[in-house]
């Protein structure tokens, strides 16, 4: 699955981090803010994409599944998927539970 990079306007105060962290798909205006690569993010570019994406100031730089881009098949992994992607019986540690993700992460709760 693919990623792409895009900018949220209102929140970019034009800090231009993420320009010096990943310039192969980043450059910045006149002003300052940055414009970024409509094409996906090759895979040997992800892992600095996301350390710019963590980097920015005001987390107006986002990293998101290309909507073009064919969803993974759970094919081939053995085990059906769960709520979670783990598997239906994923072992989790005692009085843990997963709820539904957004984005990238899923969110925890404890006790």
């Amino acid at each position: 699955m693919s990623r792409r990079l895009s900018v949220n306007p209102i929140a970019c105060d034009a800090h231009g981090l993420c320009a010096e962290l990943l310039p192969e798909l980043i450059e910045l205006d006149e002003w300052g803010y940055p414009v970024v690569s409509a094409e996906p993010v090759p895979r040997p570019l992800l892992k600095h994409a996301r350390r710019a994406v963590a980097a920015c100031p005001t987390l107006a730089l986002l990293l998101e599944r290309d909507p073009e881009s064919p969803a993974p098949s759970p094919q081939g992994t053995g085990r059906a998927p769960g709520r979670d992607g783990r598997g239906p019986k994923a072992a989790r540690p005692e009085g843990e539970s997963v709820d539904a993700p957004t984005g990238d992460h899923a969110h925890v709760r404890r006790g």
